[in-house]
């Protein structure tokens, strides 16, 4: 299931966010969105998603119009892991996680088959069959980032749009999450179009990586070809190093002190 955007421009009062964005995303891939704030990263995940609508141009799922499907059946198909994941609120964690059955209840709340096998699955490959019955303000942000994915699982979509994910996780529940996310993304063949921050987790866990700068593409392609320092440099005016991974032979960035002006240093 293929994703694209075509001719994509939009904007805020007052200032141009995104401009011309011809791109497409294929199936059983991990892109990251990269880029630093204010760049159009979020509005172009929220576009993909149908949350928003651009002023000029379509989002396309195989060749629909995004902003013309029915938003039940396209969450059959699209999940979305918006920024900060879920809100502390009262519930359990089972009944967060039944919530992502929506897409395919009645309007009686009802489904054709007992979805419980299949919300007992995501519970246990998240690790939260011994937590189900705890109230989501009881849980860490990291365990509530695991039960805002196994949610999705159960939402049983064919691409998965992640908003900042690892934001306000420590750096062993940033791997755990992007760990799950891509052992999902293999085993079920996932489109996967997630934002990221941090350029050497978009590196060990992105086949693609596509940088954004001043409302464009500045460029995309496998981690090797996008991190690179004078593209770094350009996006973030800040100096980089780029060495290899020991273990995964992927570029890992190093920042130097510092902040590059048009002038120089």
């Amino acid at each position: 299931m293929e994703l694209s955007l075509c001719n994509i421009s939009y904007s805020v009062p007052g200032k141009r966010i995104l401009q011309n964005i011809n791109e497409s995303f294929k199936p059983g891939r991990f892109y990251g969105i990269i880029g630093p704030n204010g760049v159009g990263k979020s509005t172009l995940l929220k576009l993909l998603s149908g949350i928003e609508k651009p002023e000029q141009g379509e989002a396309r799922l195989e060749g629909r119009d995004i902003s013309a499907i029915p938003r039940k059946e396209l969450a059959r198909d699209v999940a979305v892991l918006q920024q900060g994941g879920l809100a502390p609120v009262g519930f359990t964690v089972k009944e967060i996680v039944r919530m992502g059955r929506f897409p395919y209840q009645s309007w009686l709340g009802g489904e054709s088959a007992d979805p419980e096998p299949l919300i007992n699955e995501a519970l246990e490959s998240m690790g939260l069959t011994g937590l189900q019955h705890r109230r989501l303000h009881q849980l860490s942000g990291g365990e509530r980032q695991r039960v805002a994915l196994a949610k999705l699982m159960v939402q049983q979509p064919r691409i998965l749009l992640l908003d900042e994910p690892t934001t306000y996780l420590d750096i062993g529940y940033q791997i755990q999450l992007l760990d799950n996310v891509r052992a999902w993304q293999k085993s079920e063949g996932l489109l996967v179009i997630a934002v990221l921050h941090d350029l050497n987790l978009a590196a060990m866990y992105a086949d693609e990586l596509i940088a954004l700068h001043e409302g464009k593409v500045l460029a995309r392609g496998v981690p090797d070809a996008v991190l690179q320092p004078d593209l770094i440099e350009t996006m973030y005016e800040t100096r980089a190093t780029i060495i290899r991974h020991p273990e995964l032979d992927v570029p890992q960035v190093m920042l130097a002190p510092g902040v590059i002006k048009s002038n120089g240093l």
